[in-house]
């Protein structure tokens, strides 16, 4: 049996827009209140894009805080991933715009969309290049600007979502420069059941509900969601996807540090800790800052806890993660 490259997370980044909308915000918008907010979903804020303002821009700032962080150039760089369901253009897709951002060119750059899902099918794209190519230096985006596919005159999705994105440099095992983070990916499990993807969607615009010129934008290009059965799906796939994870590496749920799960809505958060048997503080939670942020939403957590040092040596991490399509998916990483 050839021997398969690991690989590791050697810098992490995240950016979000510099405006903020509150729940007080949004009591001006929609018929809401703080409280009501506050009270179901465990929101209090959101960053929201500026007029003008895409993905890429806030991608960039992303991967130049994980290049950073791995003590890399963007030149380093053979791959760009950026994983999202709100690109700057369908063509271009968005790592290119970014790979020119960043100043460089020749790298092999494209674009995944498993919606909130989006960052750890990236991380199981960058372990099978590396597996393939252990010289590889990927750099793996999770973003999204959901404001810009958003109703505002929505009250129950309006308060839900706010923009960002985050970054990771991975490289193989073996390709070490002795700087930076080491985080070894020891597993991913990822699935999809596209069945009842009507669930959760915003099609307008796409293929199946292309627009014409002069053509006004109607509902289907907003978010649609039928919460209370998405809440049901996510946790029961989280869970699932998180203990088969757990089993197929033997590992207890006394040995996990931390878990990041989708930050979505509290009550899903609290729901898979208690349900996988995993003490409160030792579940990460940013969604009060964030709100949802789509792929984004695990990458900013990553990042935020590296700051807070919570991803410390021997430290055991479990990623949970849910989205549309439907998709959902787990990883196991060691910090070292």
């Amino acid at each position: 049996m050839p021997v398969i490259e690991q690989s590791v997370i050697r810098g992490l980044g995240f950016h979000v827009p510099e405006r903020i909308l509150t729940n007080k915000d949004l009591e001006e918008l929609v018929e809401t209140s703080d409280e009501w907010i506050t009270t179901r979903t465990g929101i209090k804020e959101r960053h929201i894009a500026a007029e003008g303002e895409a993905l890429s821009d806030i991608a960039l700032q992303a991967a130049k805080k994980a290049l950073a962080d791995a003590h890399m150039e963007a030149d380093d760089l053979t791959h760009i991933i950026v994983a999202t369901c709100t690109p700057d253009s369908y063509c271009p897709n968005t790592a290119c715009i970014l790979e020119h951002k960043l100043g460089v060119s020749g790298k092999i750059a494209f674009d995944i969309n498993a919606a909130c899902t989006g960052f750890t099918y990236n991380l199981e794209m960058a372990r099978s290049i590396i597996a393939l190519r252990p010289d590889s230096v990927v750099l793996i985006i999770g973003g999204d600007i959901l404001s810009s596919r958003t109703n505002w005159a929505d009250r129950t999705t309006c308060v839900l979502f706010g923009d960002g994105a985050g970054a990771a440099v991975l490289t193989g095992a073996s390709n070490d420069n002795g700087k930076g983070l080491k985080g070894r990916i020891l597993d991913t499990i990822l699935s999809s059941d596209g069945s009842i993807g009507d669930m959760l969607k915003f099609n307008g615009g796409g293929s199946s509900a292309p627009y014409s010129l002069g053509h006004v934008v109607t509902e289907n290009h907003f978010i649609s969601m039928q919460g209370r059965e998405v809440f049901k799906h996510a946790i029961r796939n989280m869970v699932a996807v998180s203990q088969e994870i757990l089993d197929r590496n033997k590992v207890s749920t006394d040995d996990v540090s931390l878990v990041i799960t989708h930050q979505a809505n509290l009550r899903i958060i609290e729901s898979l800790g208690k349900k996988l048997g995993i003490t409160d503080e030792r579940v990460f939670v940013n969604l009060h800052k964030y709100g949802n942020t789509s792929a984004a939403t695990i990458p900013i957590a990553l990042a935020e806890a590296r700051e807070q040092n919570r991803l410390t040596k021997d430290s055991l991490l479990l990623v949970a993660a849910f989205g549309g399509g439907f998709t959902w998916g787990s990883a196991l990483v060691r910090f070292e």
